[in-house]
């Protein structure tokens, strides 16, 4: 299928999800291409569609019961929970330790050593804080099964340790600040997504 042809980038699309310009990454990476979930999830209905999809994949790759869906606050939550629902399963969530720049749980989540668990995120680019989440429930005495997104920005191969799944996978450039040619164009930098600058 071709990405034009693509129900979920459609979707992106006709949301206006799916942003061209040049902008830092979550990673610190620059790219002129920029998919902002939280249009298309900010729609209960797609939102709903894309964790049942999801869900679907996750259930494939784990092979048995999941106990529990994880994802990194802030881009992983609406998605994570839709997973979840679809999955019959509870959600739980990290956030960054502002002093150990570490994912952990707080508000109460607790894991139980042995559970089941898949790792739900919007957008992997280099499946770094997918890989935060995934510590903090090994961490926790958890079983990761599987990982899995609605995109797929790193053409698949961004690497995990865990079986991975994605709606979409896209090969989208993404480059160091400092070899980046929209900086060398004098392109403005825009930073979209949750986590500051």
């Amino acid at each position: 299928m071709t990405p034009q042809a693509d129900p979920v980038l459609e979707l992106f699309r006709s949301t206006g999800a799916y942003l061209q310009g040049h902008f830092r990454l979550t990673s610190g990476l620059h790219s002129a291409e920029y998919l902002q979930c939280a249009l298309v999830l900010q729609h209960p209905a797609a939102a709903e569609r894309l964790g049942r999809l999801l869900a679907e994949r996750l259930r494939a790759l784990a092979g048995g019961p999941i106990d529990l869906v994880a994802s990194p606050a802030l881009g992983g939550l609406i998605i994570g929970h839709e997973a979840a629902r679809a999955l019959g399963t509870r959600f739980l969530f990290t956030e960054r330790d502002a002093a150990t720049g570490k994912m952990v749980f707080r508000r109460g989540f607790q894991v139980t050593p042995r559970e089941t668990a898949v790792v739900v995120e919007d957008v992997i680019t280099t499946g770094g804080s997918t890989q935060d989440v995934i510590e903090a429930l090994n961490a926790a005495g958890a079983k990761v099964a599987a990982a899995g997104s609605i995109i797929d920005r790193s053409g698949g191969h961004a690497a995990l340790g865990v079986p991975r799944a994605a709606l979409v996978t896209l090969e989208i450039s993404a480059h160091d600040p400092e070899e980046c040619p929209l900086c060398a164009k004098g392109l403005p930098l825009v930073k979209p997504g949750s986590r500051p600058t």
